[in-house]
């Protein structure tokens, strides 16, 4: 979990990645709705109507626009996408002229990071298999792809917008001009975490295994593989298929599966394996070269209520020793199972309050009447127990260039980047082939 808000910048625009909450793209049932179109052509590659529509709606989902209700708003992303995937396009083929290529370290890294957030944002491997109406491989392929795009992007425009500096003057210049755009500064609290997550304990994890293990005799006993997996695989996106996830490539399992599966010959049964997502017994259909056809039962440890009540007496004694005096940062490295913010001290970030109720409203009611160094009663969430502190709080007020000059300054910095990438996108056009087909609208 990552709360930490990003900030919208040149690089946002055109695929910078997000890897700290992930946007989920809209859902297969409303891409269905759309007509596929061309509505661009840059260089030699298509932007379809598909596209658009999905990215549009991902920008309304992040900044709480009902297309329904504010149908004008709604247009203006989907120009402004349109203009975005165009720039993407533009900087793919750019990248392609300079060699361009992702790091696969850095690729796995973000990838591994994406897909455990939209698990955990969807409520699990099943809801998301549900949510794009793909199996769990082919939704790890597709960001992958995604991922790798967004980071051959945002190597040609570092390279291109790392120089760029602004004077003071600029700042002031930019403040005179922009003042009464900018705003006054809204409530904001800044919010470090200590965060205990209810996990399978060793009971639970012994009943999946256990249980997985007498699967896997009956299936050597001569039992129908496929039946089993349909009435006990907890595997919805295979489970009716009989456990059969299909012909994939190296690359599509986690490694733990990938192994086993591998080494297996046709009707081979693998010994129970362990994977992040529990217990699985696999079979190995068929194999073309370096893919096979497997299928699969897994059987997923569930936290036992015991399992609650032990995360609950933790975050309380945690709680305890916080009132007794302990170090919050000592109990942050030594308890908190946040990862993302262990490494900050368990600092989340600085939010505004209104921002914070949408994303975290049970955060909003525990620190309510609390100070700045106050730490709140133990709150449960969907991802587990947490105890906040308050690091500062500031109420709404009026924007003062000396107080508030290193926010303006990334104001006009921005304001800066925007116009040089706008300025060489049109250089860049020049010499690549740029034609819109279509509007989004007719």
């Amino acid at each position: 979990m990552k709360l930490k808000p990003s900030t919208l910048n040149i690089l946002a625009q055109c695929g910078a990645l997000m890897l700290g909450v992930t946007l989920l793209p809209f859902s297969p049932s409303q891409a269905q709705q759309v007509l596929d179109r061309i509505l661009a052509v840059v260089d030699d590659d298509i932007i379809l109507e598909s596209e658009v529509a999905q990215g549009a709606y991902l920008t309304a989902m992040q900044y709480h626009i009902d297309p329904a209700k504010s149908p004008r708003e709604f247009a203006r992303l989907k120009s402004e996408t349109l203009n975005n995937l165009i720039n993407q396009k533009i900087l793919l083929v750019q990248a392609d002229k300079d060699t361009v290529k992702a790091d696969e370290q850095q690729v796995e890294r973000y990838l591994q990071q994406q897909m455990a957030n939209v698990i955990q944002q969807l409520g699990g491997e099943d809801k998301v298999e549900e949510y794009f109406g793909a199996p769990l491989a082919k939704v790890r392929r597709n960001y992958r792809e995604e991922i790798e795009r967004n980071l051959r992007i945002r190597t040609v425009q570092s390279a291109k917008m790392q120089g760029i500096k602004i004077s003071r003057r600029e700042v002031e210049q930019y403040y005179k001009a922009n003042k009464d755009s900018i705003g006054p500064i809204k409530e904001t609290i800044d919010l470090s975490h200590i965060l205990i997550k209810a996990a399978p304990g060793e009971a639970a994890r012994k009943a999946a295994f256990d249980k997985a293990e007498a699967l896997r005799a009956r299936i050597l006993a001569g039992e129908d593989f496929a039946t089993l997996a349909r009435e006990n695989s907890e595997d919805p996106g295979s489970a009716s298929r009989g456990g059969d996830l299909g012909f994939m490539s190296r690359g599509e399992f986690v490694r733990e599966f990938e192994e086993a599966a591998f080494k297996l010959a046709p009707g081979e049964i693998s010994p129970v394996i362990t994977s992040q997502f529990g217990y699985h017994i696999i079979q190995m259909i068929e194999r073309r070269g370096e893919k096979i056809d497997t299928r699969h039962i897994l059987i997923v440890p569930k936290p036992s209520r015991e399992d609650e009540i032990a995360a609950a007496d933790t975050i309380k004694a945690i709680a305890k020793k916080l009132k007794e005096g302990a170090n919050f940062t000592e109990l942050v490295q030594r308890y908190s199972q946040d990862e993302s913010s262990k490494a900050d001290k368990g600092h989340l970030g600085i939010f505004e309050i209104d921002q914070l109720r949408e994303r975290a409203k049970e955060f909003v009611f525990a620190v309510t009447g609390l100070k700045e160094g106050d730490y709140s009663d133990p709150v449960r969430t969907q991802y587990g127990f947490h105890i906040l502190r308050v690091d500062h709080r500031e109420a709404a007020r009026e924007l003062d260039f000396t107080k508030d000059y290193d926010r303006v300054h990334q104001l006009a910095l921005d304001h800066k980047m925007q116009q040089t990438f706008n300025a060489w996108i049109a250089q860049l056009k020049e010499d690549i082939h740029v034609e819109i087909k279509d509007q989004f609208d007719r």
